[in-house]
């Protein structure tokens, strides 16, 4: 199913969906596929396609992906919140945000698929700094965002996560999944299923003008 939106309509309606994802419905393979054959048509530095997309299926692997999740979100929860004053936008979504964040670590195993999206590369240690660090994730997460993109396109929604990479839970994952930790770095854990209802609104943001600089800061 296609809905048929125009380009700026699917970048301006797709959102990190967590309360209207639909558990109970199949997602097909062949979507998912179609899906990340127009997400590897995005840039990726020097033409080195070194990106790998782990799809899961498997109950017993989504619940032990989920708990290592939930681990790094319960510390998550307990961090101070940064604070927000007159009508930001940001403060005034802080409650809604923390609802759906809560309930999607809670849910997350009933998701009917989940994707960690690898990228080759380790920036354990690298001297590179910056520049090694831009350059790994300017190769992946064009894709990632792509392919999300295409989702939406066809009544599907996901949500961008990287909890469960805190700590040791990365390499947790690996081995759950037998990523080579030692050569991909995981980019994140990310639920994916068809949605709610399929209308989805512009997400508050900050004007344009106050996030923009001409020439100098």
């Amino acid at each position: 199913m296609h809905l048929n939106l125009s380009a700026d309509e699917v970048l301006a309606t797709t959102r990190s969906v967590r309360k209207r994802l639909d558990f109970d419905r199949p997602v097909e393979r062949e979507i998912l596929m179609e899906c990340l054959d127009l997400a590897l048509q995005a840039p990726t530095g020097s033409n080195r396609q070194g990106w790998q997309w782990v799809f899961v299926e498997d109950q017993a692997k989504k619940d032990a992906l989920a708990a290592i999740y939930r681990t790094s979100f319960n510390l998550y929860r307990q961090m101070p919140r940064a604070t927000y004053t007159g009508e930001d936008p940001r403060g005034q979504r802080m409650g809604a945000v923390i609802d759906s964040a809560s309930y999607l670590s809670e849910n997350f195993q009933r998701a009917p698929v989940l994707l960690v999206p690898c990228i080759e590369g380790r920036l354990d240690g690298d001297a590179g700094g910056t520049a090694t660090s831009a350059g790994l994730w300017g190769s992946l997460l064009p894709a990632v965002w792509s392919f999300m993109l295409a989702l939406r396109e066809r009544g599907i929604g996901s949500a961008w996560t990287t909890l469960h990479l805190v700590g040791d839970g990365e390499r947790e994952a690996a081995e759950l999944l037998g990523i080579p930790h030692d050569r991909f770095t995981q980019a994140g854990l990310f639920p994916i299923a068809y949605t709610l209802g399929t209308d989805f609104k512009l997400a508050s943001r900050l004007p344009a003008a106050e996030v923009s600089h001409w020439d100098t800061w």
